[in-house]
């Protein structure tokens, strides 16, 4: 009976499989673990700017005032944060309505959230 040589993988072959697979592994959860802590900041962040945004165009429905067009810039602060807001109102073709945008900025200027609302006359 004749033994075929190289009918398999050494022990050094396998383990440095092994450790190549290992070092991989490695990386890609240490990648997965960052992403991870910048996505949880970034859904903070725009879920804060949701509240603010939504504060604002809800103010603007509950003075049942119908909004004239042009621009304006509030503050809000949640969760321990500042963000700056400008609200947008527009006309629309129907003169009943006006449309209104919320876009929120972080402290650095950068845009964080739009958010847009119709409103019609009371």
């Amino acid at each position: 009976m004749s033994r075929r040589a190289g009918a398999g993988f050494t022990l050094i072959e396998v383990l440095v499989g092994v450790a190549i697979v290992a070092v991989t592994l490695g990386a890609g959860i240490k990648a997965a673990g960052a992403l991870t802590t910048n996505n949880a900041q970034r859904l903070a962040d725009v879920t804060a700017a949701q509240w603010c945004a939504d504060n604002q165009l809800t103010g603007l429905k509950l003075t049942k005032q119908f909004p004239s067009t042009g621009d304006g810039d509030f503050a809000c602060e949640q969760l321990g944060r500042s963000y700056r807001g400008r609200l947008a109102v527009r006309p629309t073709p129907n003169p009943n309505f006006r449309r209104v945008d919320a876009q929120i900025f972080n402290e650095a200027g950068e845009p964080v959230l739009s958010l847009s609302t119709i409103l019609g006359r009371y």
